[in-house]
Order: C-alpha cells, then sequence, then structure tokens
C-alpha cells in the first residue's frame, strides 16, 4: 500500500543475533585459541571534492602503511575522511511475518530463538543501522569510513562486502589482542530483524534486548586504526543506537578524542535518547556529555520534547543550544511537514518533498548524510535542510535500507521535481512568536508578497537551481571535477 506522504523520519533499529547461545564475554576465554585473520578495509577511494589522496594509498589495509604519504598526512593532521560513523554496524535480516514479535520479554525471547533456528536465505540480508547513513553519504560523493566491530564469520563477511562495493572503508573499532575469544558469540556481527507484518507495520527484535550489558561490553579500548580514523575526518557520526553495542566509557572516549583533534560530532539520540535520559548513571552522564558537547544535534520533534519538556520544535531547540558547549546547530525533523534547523542567530525551515511512500526504514539516516554535506561544503542552511529532505524522501521511495537508501540521481529527479509540501499557515503559526530575535528563513515553491516581513521566503527555484550543480558534480564520483 503506497501513501502519498511528505518524509524526514528517523529509522528505528535494534539488534539481534540469530544464535540463541548464553551471551558470553570473549574477554573470559582462554587467551590461548587461535585468533581469525581480518580484513579491514581502511581509507577509501577519492569519491569527495576537497582532498586527493595518492592511489596507493588507498589501496593499502590499514591508516598506517609505512608511506612517506602516511607520515605526512598524520603529521599535517589532514582530513581526508569527510564522515567517519561510530559504531551500529549491523547486517538487517528483512522478513514478513504474519504477527510481530510479543512485547513481554520472555515470549519476545522465545519467538526470537525459533526464529533463528533456520538461517534465514542471503536475499533477506541488508547492511543496516550505521550502515545507512554511511551508504547515503558515499552516494553524495562524501568520503567515508565506519568504525565499529564486524565479526569474522558469514555475516561479517557479507557487510564488508556491501561496504567496500559502495566505497567505504571500515576499522575495527577495538584493539585487537590473543585475550579475546573471536569465537564467542559475543563476538559476532550483530544481527537485526526487521519483521513487517501484512499491514506494513513495522517491529525490530535484537540479542541486546535480552541483556542490561552493551552488546559488545567486553570492549574498553579505541584501537590505534580507530583514533586515527577519527583524527582524519571532518565529522564523527553517532547515534543512541551506539548503547546497545558499545559502553558508555568508550563512546565517551571516542567524544573526548574527536574534541582533541577537532573533528565536528554529529550526535543523533533518536528513540534510545529517552531510555538513556533514565538509564544508569554511566548512561545518564554520557548522553549528558553528547548533548552538551557535539557540534550538531538531530532529534525528531518528539525526542526534542522528552528531552526537553518543550512542546515547541523550537524552544526545545533553543534550550538545546544553551545547554551546549560546543553546539552549533540543533535540527528538528518534523516528519511529513520538513524540518527545521536552529542556530544562535537563525532558524531555517525546510517542508518536506511529497512521495510515495514505501518504507520509512533508514529515512532519518539518510537525512544525517545529506546534512553532513551540507555542513562540510559550507552550504546555506535552507540548502542543507532542502537536500536532506530530498534524500530522505527518495529512501522512503524504496524498499528498506542499506543498499536501498537513496540514490543520487533519485535525489536529483525530487529536487527537479520541486513537489514540495507547502503549508504556510502552519510554519507562520510556528514562527511568529520567534519573530522579533532570529533571522528566519523558509524555503518556498511560489514568494508571496505578504504581511510577514519577519519571514524571508528562500524561492524553491532558485535553491535548486544552485543546488544541482553541486551535486551533479558529485555524481561524476571523481576529484577535483567540481
Amino acid at each position: 500500500m503506497h501513501n502519498q506522504a511528505a518524509l524526514s523520519l528517523k529509522s528505528n533499529y535494534a539488534l539481534f543475533s540469530p544464535y540463541p547461545n548464553t551471551f558470553q564475554n570473549p574477554m573470559l576465554s582462554p587467551s590461548s585459541l587461535a585468533k581469525r585473520n581480518f580484513c579491514y578495509y581502511s581509507i577509501l577511494k577519492c569519491r569527495g571534492t576537497e582532498i586527493p589522496v595518492s592511489k596507493q594509498h588507498l589501496n593499502s589495509l590499514s591508516f598506517g602503511n609505512g608511506s612517506v604519504e602516511d607520515e605526512r598526512v598524520k603529521s599535517a593532521g589532514v582530513k581526508d575522511i569527510d564522515v567517519a560513523t561510530l559504531g551500529n554496524l549491523c547486517v538487517d535480516i528483512v522478513l514478513s511475518v504474519q504477527h510481530l514479535p510479543p512485547k513481554p520479554l520472555d515470549q519476545r525471547k522465545s519467538y526470537m530463538e525459533e526464529l533463528s533456528k533456520s538461517p534465514p536465505d542471503k536475499k533477506y540480508w541488508e547492511a543496516g543501522g550505521n550502515c545507512n547513513m554511511a551508504i547515503a553519504a558515499a552516494r553524495l560523493g562524501l568520503h567515508v569510513a565506519t568504525v565499529g566491530h564486524v565479526g569474522d564469520e558469514t555475516y561479517g563477511r557479507f557487510l564488508l562486502d556491501v561496504l567496500h562495493n559502495e566505497g567505504i572503508k571500515t576499522v575495527e573499532i577495538n584493539e585487537r589482542n590473543d585475550k579475546i575469544d573471536t569465537s564467542s558469540t559475543a563476538y559476532e556481527t550483530l544481527l537485526c530483524w526487521v519483521l513487517v507484518d501484512p499491514l506494513q507495520r513495522h517491529g525490530f527484535c535484537s540479542r541486546a534486548d535480552f541483556s542490561d550489558e552493551p552488546a559488545f561490553s567486553w570492549m574498553s579500548t579505541l584501537s590505534n586504526e580507530a583514533k586515527m580514523a577519527i583524527r582524519r575526518s571532518k565529522i564523527i557520526f553517532c547515534n543512541g543506537y551506539g548503547f546497545d553495542e558499545l559502553s558508555p566509557h568508550l563512546l565517551v572516549s571516542a567524544l573526548d578524542y574527536a574534541v582533541e583533534v577537532g573533528t565536528s560530532v554529529f550526535f543523533d539520540p533518536g528513540p534510545r535518547g529517552k531510555s538513556l535520559s533514565t538509564g544508569t548513571p554511566e548512561e545518564r552522564k554520557a548522553l549528558d556529555k553528547y548533548l552538551r558537547m557535539s557540534d550538531v544535534l538531530l532529534l525528531t520533534s518528539e525526542e526534542a520534547e522528552s528531552l526537553t519538556g518543550t512542546v515547541d520544535p523550537i524552544v526545545a531547540g533553543h534550550q538545546l543550544l544553551r545547554e551546549g558547549i560546543r553546539t552549533k546547530w540543533v535540527i528538528i525533523k518534523m516528519g511529513a511537514k520538513g524540518s527545521i534547523l536552529i542556530t544562535h542567530s537563525s532558524i531555517s525551515c525546510a517542508p518536506a518533498f511529497k512521495v510515495n511512500l514505501i518504507d520509512t526504514v533508514g529515512c532519518g539516516d539518510s537525512f544525517v548524510a545529506a546534512i553532513a554535506f551540507g555542513y562540510i561544503h559550507k552550504m546555506p542552511l535552507v540548502y542543507t535542510l532542502t537536500i536532506a529532505n530530498g534524500v530522505g524522501a527518495a529512501t522512503a521511495m524504496g524498499c528498506g535500507a542499506g543498499r536501498n537508501v537513496a540514490t543520487l540521481k533519485q535525489v536529483l529527479e525530487l529536487l527537479r521535481g520541486s513537489n514540495i509540501n507547502e503549508d504556510d499557515s502552519y510554519w507562520v503559526e510556528l514562527l511568529k512568536s520567534h519573530s522579533g530575535a532570529q533571522e528566519i528563513t523558509l524555503l518556498a515553491k511560489l514568494v508571496v508578497n505578504g504581511n510577514h516581513s519577519w519571514l524571508r521566503r528562500a524561492p524553491m527555484q532558485n535553491v535548486v537551481s544552485e543546488l544541482l550543480p553541486r551535486l551533479e558534480c558529485a555524481q561524476t564520483n571523481q576529484v577535483g571535477a567540481c
């Protein structure tokens, strides 16, 4: 069933292993167990528009191969990765079911164990979690790396292949050593069961649902390769689901290091923000630090309300800005209405695109990728929202996430069509109480002279005419083409 809708949404992910084995800590296993060999792809093919990197360096399998180019990059602090994601790498298993999992935890666990007895066909596998954001960013022509954990089994090799084919490089987040039992269930690639019932409702289940500890709680220290990836990135992105697999201590250490080396931090607490705000002392402290120390915060209007207690999304955004130490942008995703970008001096708004809605999974992740694109290229704020709404909407026109997220061709088609969900009265009502203090810009298909002198309307035609050359250039996938 296709619904006419306008979208700028956040996907809802959890993670689950198909193996019903008891959760084990690999750090507790004998150190004499053989260590498996891994191939973690590092630096990526040049797909962006800013800093060329030599072909020899790009083909290396680690961030440091001892070359002269490596030493130059390290010493100069060159940021040749546009975006790196932090944690939340998983494989989605997308299945149609008659009934979604029951809510009681014991029944839910039995449901999952029964479901996992027969390994699903590979045609149901898809890259999930932060892979969605990474793939969407790579398709916009950005240099992308993922920092996380992938196991050495069939699912892990599948995930690495998908990312590699998209031009995305994967860096192991944890220091590998002989004390880790790589055959332990806890070492395996995380799986997310994405269950769809006949009414197209989604259920998400994971092994994290049945443990009080993060899935990779045995991890304690960032690897040198992970630190190098963060150092060489312009942006590091983390979302609330990272807390399902990584300890608050490890996530905070990544945040602290990013701040130290001048890497911008993007944080999307997602639905987990509410539970983290009432979680363990360590979780609450880590959430608070990410909210205060991130450069860019991204939330739905419901999530902003749950964290601030404020219904008005703009007031909530201003509160997060005031409470932040490094916060520059707060972006509120308004679903079918569009999105809002709030800074200390301005408010920018963009209505969403009208599309035939097929699947909302991955829309929010794709949206973040486009925000990163605008941030890196220092685009006008309303332009950044326009492309982000377009990427999110294009993803909603497909089925599922991963390799099904928006292609640049689809985004360009949406922009050229310029079919946005205009509702002038809604935006005027929302914005008028903020008209005295800040510059306010609203994307509009038609600019009509009226009484609202405090509201600057950005003509859609002008915005699109300036965005298209930039995106068409990115489509060439050639460094220096722009």
